[in-house]
């Protein structure tokens, strides 16, 4: 009789980890802008972080910090601040594999070599500089969305963001106007639209080997702070987040993955 109990409970026990697993889910999320001054991601942090504790992958889809237009005193303090931030999120869930894809904002060359520090001491944490491909989905920063672009194109185009340096009061000022009359809303349509970024992403996927053909389904993406879900085009679906910035729609994506 307690052996059979003990297999019931056994099975019980079985069955719900296996009913754990089966809930856990893909998360994504872009362009936080964290520390500079248009972000309003702080509002956000409870759901981040409730996502992260049930996810089976997070990925973090660049831009999640903002060196050039940091409030804080120096880049270097904000590199000290932004890596505390990745730890404090990746340390508490190592059951959760995360994936952290670089945007232009945060490659600044000083960022990225702590952060690969960061990943070598912790086993679920990943660094990508370009693109992450995980089932039939892939992730990307997307910032070739702003003009036609191959890998060499980008690599070239994110150079310019290796040195970032934090810029100063009147540019400040004169960014804060901008988002104040809600300017980067209009830029972010007008500029933005759907057709043109996905010819010029599928373009550099088709480039680096991640499109249809290869089983691509799915594409993940930020950097255009226009929240975009289930678009089709060129024969896969696009998906974007948005930006947690004032006056724009914000995200953190479940995958189809």
């Amino acid at each position: 009789m307690r052996v059979a109990r003990k297999a019931q409970v056994e099975n019980l026990r079985f069955w719900f980890q296996e009913n754990r697993n089966m809930q856990q889910h893909t998360y994504f999320v872009s362009d936080l802008h964290l520390f500079s001054r248009r972000s309003v991601a702080e509002r956000h942090l409870g759901s981040i972080v409730a996502a992260a504790a049930e996810a089976r992958v997070f990925v973090l889809g660049g831009d999640i910090f903002d060196f050039r237009w940091t409030r804080l005193d120096s880049i270097e303090q904000t590199i000290d601040a932004a890596v505390h931030w990745v730890d404090r999120l990746v340390a508490p869930h190592p059951r959760c594999e995360f994936h952290y894809v670089l945007g232009n904002h945060d490659s600044n060359r000083h960022f990225v070599r702590r952060l690969e520090r960061l990943a070598a001491r912790r086993p679920n944490l990943t660094c990508h500089h370009y693109w992450l491909r995980l089932g039939n989905s892939v992730f990307l920063h997307g910032d070739v969305a702003d003009r036609p672009m191959d890998q060499q194109a980008l690599a070239a185009q994110r150079l310019n963001c290796h040195d970032d340096r934090k810029r100063g009061r009147v540019s400040n000022l004169a960014y804060d106007v901008a988002v104040g009359a809600r300017l980067h809303k209009v830029a972010s349509h007008v500029v933005n639209r759907r057709p043109r970024v996905a010819r010029h992403i599928l373009s550099y996927l088709r480039d680096v080997g991640q499109c249809s053909q290869s089983g691509v389904r799915h594409v993940y993406f930020g950097h255009t702070h226009a929240a975009m879900s289930d678009y089709r085009y060129g024969g896969l679906t696009f998906h974007n987040g948005g930006a947690p910035i004032k006056g724009l729609e914000f995200r953190i994506l479940r995958t189809h993955l």
